[in-house]
């Protein structure tokens, strides 16, 4: 297949883009670069030795993606593209309201211009809501968001719902992630947040590597067994392998199907320390803060349903990913580099 990633160039889309050229399909990426670097797709190249067509263009602007189909024949689309910071959600909502939504109807209303059937979209845990009972079933209800990152995922779910009840001849697939950590295997690509990073782990390889002094746990007075946050984190490597796996299932599916993509099993905040320092070799600086506005004590996914229809299931396990993500950060201590 011709699988048109927008937004490709970041850390999910780039990691994507390995596991479907090694596959044997061919990728087309549009990305404008806002929170991505061209240079992750160099390295695609370079992992897999297969070329990429790559776009630099706003995934808003509808003449922009009315030539990517216009000069591809694209079969599915894998949507990555959108704003994804939560606390910078809080500060900056109409930006990602407009951003996050307006690269979705953009890409629909072409999709459906140019007779492309076949969606999958990058979704969330965070359509969850904090009203959620553990784990979280595929069939649970959605909202009660606590950012308006959340609530565009969510809002884009609504979206690409009523287009596929309009519109029997599509297919869409919602994959809702949990936490994707680590990297790929030759450290080539990986995380590379843009200013403070916002989730667990780049946090905790800047601190190995020196490029912050020392981390602050948000919290260890939680109902859990160390008293710290307890979330799924999942290999970036197997969220990929879930999209490869979507893209297949979407060629002969239509209507809607959603699946959690996570491993099913919780991790603390202090064992991924602890692990990460195990796996490496390394110490990590930390220390317990307060808790955190919007934190959930526990949150991790069902997984059952993507293993029974989509025949998927995690591979890696908190070590592999603890030792990844450090090859990665090792290996590249200022990331990709100038974004």
């Amino acid at each position: 297949m011709k699988v048109l990633l927008a937004g490709g160039a970041g850390y999910i889309g780039s990691h994507t883009a390995v596991e479907l050229l090694q596959a044997g399909h061919q990728v087309v990426v549009i990305d404008d670069y806002s929170n991505s670097c061209p240079e992750s797709l160099k390295r695609v190249k370079k992992i897999t030795g297969k070329d990429i067509k790559i776009y630099e263009a706003d995934i808003k602007r509808k003449d922009a993606i009315r030539r990517v189909f216009g000069e591809n024949q694209i079969d599915c689309i894998i949507h990555f593209a959108g704003l994804k910071a939560v606390g910078e959600s809080i500060k900056e909502p109409i930006r990602y309201y407009r951003n996050n939504i307006d690269t979705t109807l953009t890409l629909l209303e072409c999709m459906r211009g140019f007779g492309v059937k076949n969606i999958v979209f990058s979704s969330s845990a965070t359509v969850y809501g904090e009203k959620c009972t553990m784990p979280c079933l595929e069939t649970f209800g959605r909202g009660n968001c606590t950012n308006p990152y959340g609530w565009t995922k969510y809002m884009i779910e609504q979206i690409l719902e009523d287009t596929a009840k309009a519109h029997p001849d599509i297919s869409v697939v919602l994959l809702r992630y949990f936490n994707p950590v680590g990297a790929h295997a030759s450290g080539l690509i990986g995380e590379d947040p843009q200013g403070i990073p916002n989730n667990l782990m780049p946090y905790v390889t800047q601190v190995a590597v020196g490029k912050r002094e020392k981390l602050t746990v948000f919290g260890g007075d939680y109902a859990t067994p160390d008293g710290t946050c307890r979330r799924d984190f999942i290999h970036v490597m197997d969220l990929a392998n879930a999209h490869l796996k979507a893209i297949e299932y979407a060629a002969n599916h239509k209507g809607v199907e959603i699946f959690n993509v996570g491993t099913g099993k919780p991790y603390s905040v202090l064992e991924i320390i602890k692990t990460f320092e195990a796996a490496n070799g390394v110490k990590v600086n930390y220390e317990i803060g307060p808790r955190r506005d919007g934190d959930l004590p526990e949150v991790w996914a069902d997984a059952g349903k993507a293993a029974r229809l989509l025949g998927w299931q995690a591979h890696f396990n908190l070590a592999d990913m603890c030792r990844d993500a450090w090859c990665w950060q090792s290996k590249n201590p200022q990331g990709y580099g100038k974004h």
